[in-house]
């Protein structure tokens, strides 16, 4: 069996590769199947489906969803959600709303902060799909502002830096729940951006998760170390959570990360996908 890769990113949020294009790669590195996971947008995946039936290749419906959290950031991941269910096209496009009357407003910041660029410019960066930070990033990097993407958030765009502006989020429940009306399964993302001191607070927040209906944690991360990944599948395991992984390519820095490998070390069995399939059929 190959190998799998459940957090990826597309045009259609802020990947520089297209679903097709994203669905291509994918097969040509010998993974057996994949899920793009755009952040609070669903509008990569009719294209990533349709290419997938086209080259004869699995291709998981997902969504990464931004919950409201504090101190660090909470991303919940939905697999096999049905990209046709009302609600959840209604309420991703109040976040698209939200989203593009955040966007000027961080142009703005910039511009008081003596950076010269235009939302023009950005959207451009964009390619037309949704304008996220790592589109002003690259139009930062172009202008000469800024070497590379680390330095774009870091001086700018991160998270209480000068030129950052919250975004709208649904709380966990309403994300979790948003994730299961639609048929999916919700999973924890990358649980080491929560920013919570120790494993208690992380233990705590899970069963509180837990009850309003998370799945699994994502327990495989480029960024996790050996410990954290120990920590996360013994959480996991402990409360019955399947465990899933994924690059989060979103093809920017593509020297030093990678479909299905990461930076080399991230093999993940196709068994994900399968215990994926497995939560889903249940009642």
């Amino acid at each position: 069996m190959g190998y799998v890769d459940l957090h990826l990113h597309t045009t259609a949020s802020d990947g520089v590769k297209s679903p097709s294009e994203i669905v291509r790669y994918a097969k040509s590195k010998g993974l057996q199947a994949i899920s793009i996971t755009d952040h609070d947008t669903i509008g990569g995946l009719e294209e990533g489906l349709a290419e997938g039936d086209r080259i004869g290749f699995e291709v998981i419906p997902g969504i990464e969803i931004s919950a409201v959290h504090s101190p660090g950031s909470m991303h919940l991941l939905g697999y096999f959600i049905n990209i046709h269910h009302p609600p959840l096209n209604e309420r991703l496009k109040y976040l698209q709303r939200a989203r593009e009357e955040r966007n000027p407003r961080m142009v703005e910041k910039l511009n008081r902060l003596g950076v010269n660029i235009t939302y023009e410019e950005v959207v451009r960066a964009s390619g037309g799909g949704q304008v996220g930070r790592p589109h002003f990033a690259q139009v930062l990097i172009e202008k000469g502002y800024v070497r590379n993407f680390q330095e774009a958030f870091d001086r700018y765009l991160k998270k209480g830096a000068p030129a950052y502006v919250d975004k709208l989020r649904f709380t966990p429940r309403e994300a979790i729940h948003f994730i299961n009306e639609a048929s999916g399964v919700a999973v924890l993302g990358h649980p080491n951006t929560l920013g919570l001191n120790g494993s208690t607070e992380l233990e705590n927040l899970t069963l509180s998760l837990l009850k309003e209906g998370l799945k699994g944690i994502e327990v495989y991360y480029p960024e996790h170390s050996s410990s954290e990944i120990g920590k996360y599948k013994a959480l996991a395991e402990k409360h019955c959570l399947i465990l899933t992984g994924g690059t989060d390519y979103h093809g920017i820095d593509k020297e030093s990360l990678d479909v299905g490998v990461g930076r080399g070390e991230m093999k993940l069995p196709y068994s994900m996908v399968e215990s994926l399939k497995a939560v889903r059929s249940r009642p």
